[in-house]
Order: structure tokens, then sequence, then C-alpha cells
């Protein structure tokens, strides 16, 4: 999770593609060059351990658009994928 959040910040799509689970991964993805991601606040998460196969992270992400704050409130779903953990989706809060 804090790495793709990293990823947003700096405007890596590639990688952000790359952690996207195969069956909700979309073909290509445009950031939003006017945002600017400041803060990660992680509200809760469940599973995601070593022995877990899926996992939960319900997160707060605070960024600026023309000066003015915003926060993103997402409850996302994480699986593994060829041993890697990859985004399912979200659902907005």
């Amino acid at each position: 999770m804090r790495s793709r959040y990293s990823a947003f910040a700096v405007g890596d799509g590639a990688y952000l593609l790359r952690t996207w689970h195969s069956s909700t991964r979309p073909r290509e993805l445009t950031l939003d060059a006017a945002l600017r991601w400041e803060r990660l606040e992680i509200v809760s998460a469940t599973g995601g351990g070593p022995l877990h196969a899926t996992g939960t992270v319900e997160f707060r992400a605070h960024h600026r658009r023309d000066g003015r704050p915003g926060v993103l409130h997402e409850h996302s779903r994480f699986r593994r994928e060829d041993g890697q953990w990859t985004y399912l989706d979200g659902e907005h809060r």
C-alpha cells in the first residue's frame, strides 16, 4: 500500500500497473498531474501477513489541487498473485 501511494506521489504509472491484480488491471492509466499527494494515513488493515493470500487496507490519502486540500478515503483489497501483493480493487468512503 505504501509503495503504491509513493508511486502516485511521484507519478510512476508503470509501477502502479505492475502492482495491480491482473483480473482488475486497466489497460492504461492516466495520472492527474494537478494533484500533489502530501500524506498517507493508514486507518486499519487486515490480513496481509506472510501466510495470507488476501488483505485489506483502509486509508486516507491527503492531497492538494490548485492549493485546495482534499482527501481520498478508500478501503482497498489486495491479493497475492505470483507471490507478490497486488491491488485488487477499492471502495471509496
